[in-house]
């Protein structure tokens, strides 16, 4: 079965989020409204063994992590890492945090790692001085589905692909930059999915139980579409406006 339509993704998001009621952990704001959250599962530690086993997990020097709450033991493994972790704010309304090595006391790592503990001992960055950073080494999100081929989507908000599109703006990712998405294993979908002109493709799927090699086969998408943007979400959204600036766009 193949599938290329927004209608057809969210026909199988859907089916999914019915499946996922029985390995979803609440959330504490959002409870099980997976169209507002992505949340974390039985099993989530395992899968994370399972990135922190690849070689571009041990190489990595400069990370960015979604806030979905699958990926807390990530960020907090980075963190008593000492790797500098930048994270988006939940919708991207408050554009992004980073953790710096030693701005996390010893013990308070898992704190540090969810959203509220982000903002407590993190701080917030411009997308310029994210950029000044250099290139990130390694790009881990959370998805509603992702298919063998390595096709991604989310809550159907479409903020990783937000994200991805200002990385790639200022030269930061790229087709080389290793992607890992962390799911349950029956958010894996067998169905074939054709990318949208902003879905982007990981490199590996992590679950509680594989870990999944994808043998990529078509580009990823490059910058914003801002002809896909409302002015609304673009006014909300501080990277965004910052971006426009930058570019010396009309409505910076």
């Amino acid at each position: 079965m193949a599938t290329s339509s927004a209608s057809g993704n969210k026909i199988i998001r859907q089916k999914i989020w019915a499946k996922l009621a029985d390995v979803a952990l609440p959330d504490s704001r959002f409870h099980t409204n997976f169209a507002e959250v992505i949340p974390d599962f039985l099993g989530s530690e395992a899968a994370t063994d399972r990135v922190c086993a690849l070689e571009a997990y041990r190489r990595c020097r400069y990370a960015f992590v979604t806030p979905d709450n699958g990926l807390v033991e990530l960020r907090r493994r980075l963190i008593a890492a000492g790797v500098p972790l930048v994270v988006s704010t939940y919708g991207i309304y408050r554009g992004f945090y980073i953790i710096e090595p030693g701005s996390v006391p010893k013990g308070h790592e898992l704190y540090a790692a969810w959203l509220d503990g982000l903002e407590h001992f993190g701080r917030p960055i411009t997308l310029a001085e994210v950029t000044s950073r250099g290139r990130f080494d390694l790009l881990v999100t959370g998805a509603s589905a992702v298919s063998m081929e390595g096709v991604r989507f989310g809550k159907g908000h479409g903020f990783f692909d937000l994200e991805w599109g200002m990385f790639t703006d200022v030269g930061i990712v790229d087709e080389a930059t290793p992607v890992v998405a962390v799911v349950h294993d029956l958010q894996v979908v067998e169905e074939r999915l054709f990318p949208s002109p902003t879905d982007i493709l990981v490199d590996w799927i992590a679950t509680p139980t594989r870990m999944i090699e994808v043998k990529r086969t078509a580009r990823r998408p490059r910058g914003v579409h801002w002809d896909l943007l409302d002015p609304r979400q673009i006014a909300a959204t501080p990277p965004l406006k910052e971006l426009q600036t930058m570019h010396g766009l009309s409505g910076a």
